[in-house]
């Protein structure tokens, strides 16, 4: 049996980007927006959070989303069906790929990843003498 993802024909290390993923954490909701070759926009949906109660972080590949709450709400519901929980959402970031930037509107985070590899790495034509 062959599985396949909408992302196997990237030409990048993208399947693995998605495998270190636990399936049962699926929230927030996200995206994943490929621009080009060397550009990806991951698009995480995380209404009612304000951008101080979102963390983004890297640390040897690893990207990481944590958001919390402050938990001094007063408010008395007669009903609470929106969800407020605190969250963390980890990826292994792609070989050669990092965070570029983040941004914030309308209750989407947006975190550009730039795939940025080193020159000695690169293809590099030979001369024929």
């Amino acid at each position: 049996m062959v599985i396949t993802t909408p992302f196997s024909g990237f030409g990048l290390d993208i399947d693995k980007f998605f495998s270190t993923t636990p399936a049962a954490n699926t929230y927030p909701p996200y995206n994943v927006v490929r621009i080009d070759d060397d550009k990806i926009v991951m698009e995480f949906a995380v209404a009612g959070f304000k951008k101080d109660e979102i963390s983004i972080t890297t640390e040897k590949n690893v990207l990481s989303i944590k958001a919390e709450r402050p938990d001094a709400d007063d408010k008395k519901y007669l009903h609470k069906g929106i969800a407020a929980r605190k969250f963390t959402r980890s990826f292994s970031l792609p070989e050669y790929y990092e965070v570029d930037s983040a941004g914030f509107e309308d209750g989407i985070l947006y975190v550009h990843l730039v795939r940025n590899i080193p020159e000695e790495k690169k293809p590099k034509s030979i001369k024929i003498g």
